[in-house]
């Protein structure tokens, strides 16, 4: 391990929901301190407020007003506002929406400038926190925008599963016409180097899923499988890629196919989304492939039925952090590897 730990910023999602439920029950254990530094964007009377919902008796933020106060040895908070801000649990409103915007701001603030290494990100309410400067479907559209990457891709990672999207938060009535070979070939193209740079597989393995049912059915369930998806993954085979496909979804699925890959690319939102939900257990992971930075999240909403109850499962959570820190780690080893290999061809 090295001796410098990796600052991991957490943005504090919707007072309203159960972000600090979560973020304080992952961080409750004491060892987590000795893998990375905590720096939570958030309000120190909004956590405590959430922490008397709570068994914690023992966990405690250090509070601080500045980034360069951060103490390596506690999970800190970093206050974004003094004043009170109201917080009416399980609600969906104006003030939960800004909270949330401003944390997301100052995160990436600290992101640019390197005062933190990775951010991971509760849930947010996409409604709330529009505004006139927060206009995005969601937390990766707005990383994509504000780190210059537009084919920043959507990946849920759980323990023997990833899927990535070849699109994210899209109306279905709007999936067919969005989709095409250029798309799919930059996805994967995306998605072998994220294999390979975050997740240190050496030679990835991705299974592409159809548009249609039964793969269209030799055209006779629409053509696009034939004619958009097909010539995108000979494409992709033939430029080193191992991609195959297209698979109808559901016998991929239901039969356990999907554990002969290293990652799968789903067409559409809820294609991918429905048996990774079902298959993680509540345990999966947000992550989003393409940024210059690291950014993952917790699978899952901000839960307003449940909030303040303490009911909410840290599982989440805590693999994100998790992963954050994994993704360093491969992503530092990814480039002094090619550093090596680069110098040793020059020698050569």
């Amino acid at each position: 391990m090295s001796e410098i730990l990796f600052k991991i910023g957490i943005t504090q999602g919707d007072i309203n929901g159960i972000g600090y439920e979560v973020i304080m029950k992952a961080l409750s254990d004491n060892k987590i301190t000795e893998i990375f530094t905590p720096i939570v964007y958030g309000v120190s009377k909004v956590a405590n407020f959430h922490k008397s919902k709570l068994d914690l008796p023992d966990f405690s933020f250090q509070v601080i007003k500045k980034i360069e106060q951060v103490n390596p040895k506690k999970s800190n908070l970093l206050n974004l506002v003094e004043q009170e801000v109201k917080i009416d649990p399980g609600e969906s409103t104006e003030t939960a929406g800004k909270m949330a915007e401003m944390a997301l701001n100052m995160a990436c603030r600290d992101l640019k400038g390197k005062l933190i290494d990775a951010v991971v990100t509760a849930p947010i309410n996409k409604a709330n926190i529009q505004s006139p400067n927060f206009k995005f479907t969601g937390h990766t559209e707005y990383f994509a925008q504000q780190f210059s990457a537009p084919n920043a891709m959507m990946m849920m990672i759980a323990e023997n599963l990833r899927i990535g999207f070849v699109t994210n938060h899209l109306p279905l009535s709007h999936v067919a016409q969005n989709i095409t070979s250029e798309l799919i070939f930059q996805k994967l193209k995306m998605m072998k180097h994220t294999l390979q740079s975050d997740f240190a597989c050496t030679n990835p393995k991705i299974a592409v899923l159809s548009l249609n049912p039964h793969a269209g059915d030799n055209g006779l369930i629409g053509s696009e499988d034939q004619n958009v998806i097909v010539p995108a993954v000979q494409r992709a085979f033939e430029t080193q890629i191992n991609a195959f496909g297209p698979f109808p979804a559901d016998g991929f699925f239901g039969s356990g196919t999907y554990l002969k890959f290293d990652a799968v690319l789903a067409m559409y939102h809820e294609q991918g989304m429905i048996p990774f939900k079902l298959l993680s257990q509540g345990a999966g992971v947000n992550f989003t492939a393409g940024l210059p930075i690291v950014r993952t999240s917790p699978a899952h909403g901000t839960a307003y039925d449940i909030t303040c109850q303490n009911l909410a499962s840290c599982d989440s959570m805590r693999n994100a952090l998790y992963l954050a820190v994994d993704i360093l780690r491969n992503r530092k080893e990814y480039s002094l590897y090619n550093h090596n290999n680069s110098r040793n061809e020059i020698q050569k």
